[in-house]
């Protein structure tokens, strides 16, 4: 090996940024918990872990950005612990509630929401050219909070087994299935936290919380289901006014 080539490996830095992967380890520990809650029957505590997941996912790629500490391994760490978090531990938590009544149908609606959950990660990591400004296909975090919220609320009236057993199957395929759709959803990212708001922001905002603190299972259900559904609503209007365009040049003389 010549000296310049044993300098330059010298010179290549060595370890890892430690303040954005403590937070992406986080959302693994809080993952694999939930995993280990929902095999003991602790349900409604796996759902709060896979929240805490969202929070600790959400805080580590901003934080990277903040203190310029993103890297490749960062990226591939936190893909990794999204494929736990919101995809593994999603998947047994509704399987052990609920899904587990069904028998051998129960199991592989759980393993298609897993391997939708891997697609949808996948293909977010291969775009680099995507808009920003939204999201194509429903984020995993998304989706697994409307699981978990599911469990959550099931529990907190006391509901499991074989009478919810065939609407959370129908909500996990369809949770899947807008995963991988091509359906677009805004991603919140381009808010500027720094910048001024309209009084009233702050006041929904507000309440919003407090709605949240007063029944959180209920609330964020209602939260996630709708953003979860706000894709496709979206996408029948843009797609009805696409056609009221067409029809519009198409009445247009020549």
């Amino acid at each position: 090996m010549s000296d310049k080539s044993s300098n330059d490996f010298r010179k290549r830095p060595r370890g890892i940024y430690l303040l954005p992967n403590l937070f992406t380890t986080a959302a693994l520990f809080a993952g694999f918990y939930s995993i280990v809650a929902a095999m003991k029957g602790y349900f409604d505590i796996a759902a709060i872990a896979v929240f805490v997941a969202m929070v600790a996912d959400g805080l580590d790629g901003r934080v990277a950005r903040m203190t310029n500490t993103q890297t490749a391994f960062g990226a591939e760490y936190d893909s990794l612990a999204d494929m736990v978090a919101f995809a593994v531990a999603p998947a047994l938590i509704i399987y052990s509630w609920s899904l587990s009544s069904l028998g051998k149908i129960g199991w592989l609606v759980a393993f298609l929401y897993t391997a939708a959950t891997a697609l949808r990660l996948a293909r977010f990591n291969t775009q680099l050219d995507q808009d920003k400004s939204y999201f194509q296909g429903l984020p995993s975090p998304s989706a697994a909070a409307v699981i978990a919220s599911m469990v959550w609320l099931g529990g907190y009236y006391d509901v499991t087994g074989l009478l919810i057993a065939i609407p959370a199957a129908v909500i996990t395929l369809f949770v899947a299935g807008l995963m991988v759709s091509k359906v677009r959803y805004y991603s919140f990212k381009k808010i500027d936290f720094k910048g001024k708001v309209p009084f009233f922001v702050i006041v929904s905002i507000v309440l919003l919380l407090a709605a949240i603190a007063v029944d959180p299972p209920e609330m964020l259900f209602i939260i996630f289901s709708f953003y979860a559904c706000s894709g496709p609503i979206m996408t029948l209007i843009q797609i009805r006014k696409m056609k009221k365009r067409n029809r519009g040049v198409k009445k247009t003389p020549r």
